[in-house]
């Protein structure tokens, strides 16, 4: 089980030397302070065993900041975080051992080959290199991947890559999993397959996993999830399971769900008014004449 409580996180940024020239950055450092972002506020959510929870919020909403925060890349500035009870700030190594981690950026070495980017991935968790192999070859018959096995990955698809980095992120058999927008890039087949894994893994014959998945697709937490953790500017905003949260808002539709649980009422009625600004001058275009 994965706990986060009252997590909190900002950084301090200078502007970007590309924009303003070295000197111009020494007198700007010299004038202000740097510009404060707070990337993450106060999120808080459980993950249980045996169920795949969705992390669901729009871009920028603090979803990455947080799991980067449960990797122990970033320290918090505020709050605690829990995976099977180890505290991540006080014994990080003993955290990541119980978790498997899949980043969007995938992160494979493109000169080694699929095995050779798990064992190497299980060695660094402390296995032998007979029994990285071994669970190799186990994962590699789970995700049907027996024939990219010995191949490079560099030149792999999109797909065959998501099948590699969570056969990697799986090779120590963690109890806990967290994936970091995984479907980007993939295409509806490997989108499918990806699901498939993460309902066996759920399952009490796949482990019973507790699945951590973060999104911005509505499409993916409704066909996939448990529950459903909605952050927005750094906050969670809602907890529930899709039909509670359909519940909560009074919607039909879950994507409305979620734009009522993630906008305020002022940012929706300016979205609204730019998409009327937009459509009002491809109208004033067309009768004008001069649209291709």
């Amino acid at each position: 089980m994965i706990a986060i409580e009252h997590l909190a996180k900002r950084f301090h940024v200078v502007a970007s030397p590309a924009k303003t020239g070295l000197t111009g950055l020494v007198k700007l450092a010299r004038r202000a302070a740097p510009r404060i972002v707070h990337a993450v506020r106060d999120v808080s959510f459980e993950a249980p065993d045996g169920r795949i929870t969705g992390l669901l919020g729009p871009n920028g909403a603090g979803k990455t900041t947080t799991l980067r925060m449960l990797a122990g890349l970033i320290t918090p500035d505020a709050g605690s975080l829990h995976v099977d009870g180890v505290d991540v700030a006080r014994a990080p190594r003993d955290a990541l051992a119980r978790m498997g981690m899949l980043s969007d950026a995938r992160g494979l070495y493109p000169r080694l080959t699929a095995r050779e980017n798990i064992v190497y991935y299980g060695r660094l968790q402390g296995m032998t290199r007979d029994a990285a192999n071994a669970r190799a070859e186990h994962l590699a018959q789970m995700f049907e991947m027996g024939a990219l096995l010995d191949r490079r990955t560099d030149g792999f698809s999109q797909g065959e890559r998501m099948k590699t980095s969570l056969a990697r992120a799986l090779v120590h058999d963690p109890a806990n999993i967290v994936l970091d927008e995984p479907t980007n890039g993939l295409d509806v087949l490997a989108t499918r397959a990806l699901r498939d894994s993460l309902r066996w893994l759920r399952s009490p014959e796949g482990g019973a996993k507790c699945i951590v998945f973060s999104t911005h697709i509505m499409q993916e937490v409704e066909r996939l999830c448990d529950g459903v953790v909605v952050v927005s500017h750094g906050r969670t905003v809602a907890r529930g399971t899709v039909s509670e949260l359909l519940a909560q808002t009074g919607q039909a539709d879950f994507e409305e769900a979620f734009v009522q649980l993630a906008f305020s009422a002022d940012e929706r009625a300016h979205h609204e008014a730019q998409v009327d600004a937009a459509v009002e001058m491809v109208d004033a275009t067309t009768v004008d004449g001069t649209a291709a």
